[in-house]
């Protein structure tokens, strides 16, 4: 008997060697198992692997080859172009596998393939010790860190993968190997943002940094007072020291203490300025932003976690994001930039996003296949909304603020912050030279492609 595309009794077989579950379209939790951060995203898997240790990550390999059944892998779910999920395949979910072992002597944490950011940071926080993470707790750990990983901290202490010690991965042909500065290191050196094309990571060592609290300040004004607020933010953040963070950001001003009522459920241009430190070090430090007279003002001290989970993207909308990465932000860019945040869809959680970075970020290893690491500056539309009637506008949107922005682009690129721009743009974010010493690894330890719903590098042999 077969189910879809699978064999019944090869199904059992499956299920007698698996401490997870196996998930199929007609049991009781389908949907919610194939639900996505993206509501855009509606593909139904023929088996959902939901995997409990290394051994059930091998299993789901070698049926879904010897059935001939695609793989995608599952962390998070953020991937905007809905790459955890396959039609009609298999999805190896990591999920379970979400285990954080902190060894404070050493400073290093362990940490389960399918870990989110809030796992990560909830697991280091007791000891006074964190790393660079994603910028919202729902971020899976393993795409953000094998694309990169930027995030508030990384000014201060440098990208997700820097910080990365070693790895283990389950590849293709079902081997379990390590991966670190000794041993396999051409796969270690991929693991620097080429994404998820070598194999299943199941579990990843991080260094970690002594930190107690961050700081984050919130300031609003009103929209038309952007271009004048960017120029001054330019200045500052390119000025400040390392432990300063952040991002220039336009949104619809939300109905909370700290917004005034005539910029709730318009549009606001707000700074955030995060800070590696104590509030009173973080005031010094910002103090230029906090004389320009803005209109609302949240300033706190937190533990990094509990900053990680205040601004997290609430899940059940539809997505479109992309990214460009400077090379110079200069006033005609600046108005470039403002005057496209008006065809954001709002109201709604759509952020018109900059990010600076400079830091640690710029003074990383140059070896590493992430060149956007050396622009000072990244443009982020990421978009966000309810009504299918605003697809093509939050779509159009985002691309056009590529678009205006060509003339100080590099062309390289954080892949996480794409969804399928194409194969040029896969190659260009990467470098040429990068891109062709990637697909000499990837026809190491993957040759027949098996992973490649992620931004694929094609193995040198494969056409």
């Amino acid at each position: 008997m077969t189910i879809g595309a699978v064999d019944r009794t090869a199904l059992d077989q499956l299920r007698s060697r698996f401490t997870g579950d196996i998930i199929l379209p007609d049991d009781p939790g389908y949907d919610a198992a194939r639900t996505l951060f993206n509501a855009m995203i509606d593909k139904r898997p023929e088996v959902i692997a939901q995997c409990a240790s290394v051994d059930d990550i091998v299993a789901a390999i070698r049926f879904a080859r010897e059935n001939s059944l695609e793989i995608a892998v599952r962390g998070g779910g953020h991937s905007v172009a809905g790459k955890a999920l396959t039609d009609g395949g298999l999805v190896i979910d990591l999920r379970r596998m979400n285990r954080v072992v902190v060894d404070p002597e050493r400073r290093t944490a362990t940490v389960g393939g399918g870990a989110t950011m809030g796992d990560l940071d909830r697991g280091t926080q007791p000891y006074g010790l964190a790393t660079t993470g994603g910028r919202v707790s729902t971020t899976g750990v393993g795409g953000f860190t094998l694309g990169g990983g930027s995030g508030w901290l990384d000014r201060k202490f440098g990208l997700a993968c820097d910080n990365l010690l070693a790895a283990e991965l389950v590849l293709a042909d079902g081997r379990i190997v390590h991966a670190s500065e000794t041993e396999n290191p051409d796969l270690f050196w991929a693991l620097h943002g080429g994404g998820g094309n070598f194999g299943v990571v199941t579990a990843f060592t991080f260094r970690l940094h002594p930190l107690s609290a961050v700081t984050a300040a919130l300031l609003l004004w009103q929209p038309e007072a952007g271009p004048d607020i960017a120029r001054a933010y330019r200045d500052f953040i390119m000025a400040a020291p390392d432990e300063v963070g952040g991002g220039l950001i336009y949104f619809t001003g939300p109905a909370e203490d700290f917004v005034p009522p005539h910029l709730v459920g318009q549009l606001v241009c707000a700074v955030l300025v995060t800070y590696a430190g104590p509030e009173d070090d973080a005031r010094r430090a910002m103090a230029p932003m906090l004389e320009l007279g803005h209109e609302g003002e949240l300033i706190v001290e937190v533990p990094y976690a509990e900053l990680q989970s205040m601004l997290d993207d609430p899940p059940g909308y539809r997505n479109y994001w992309t990214a460009e990465y400077l090379d110079a932000f200069p006033d005609e860019a600046i108005d470039r930039f403002c005057a496209r945040a008006y065809d954001m869809v709002v109201p709604s959680p759509s952020q018109h996003v900059l990010f600076p970075q400079r830091g640690a970020v710029g003074r990383g290893s140059a070896d590493y296949p992430i060149p956007w690491r050396r622009s000072p500056w990244c443009v982020h539309p990421f978009g966000l909304w309810e009504d299918p009637a605003d697809d093509e506008r939050g779509r159009r949107w985002a691309r056009d603020m590529r678009a205006d922005l060509q003339p100080w682009a590099s062309g390289a690129v954080l892949l996480n912050f794409i969804g399928d721009e194409g194969q040029d743009r896969v190659m260009a974010s990467l470098g040429q030279e990068n891109y062709e010493r990637l697909a000499t690894i990837k026809a190491r330890y993957d040759p027949d492609n098996i992973f490649h719903l992620n931004h694929n590098i094609t193995p040198n042999g494969a056409g």
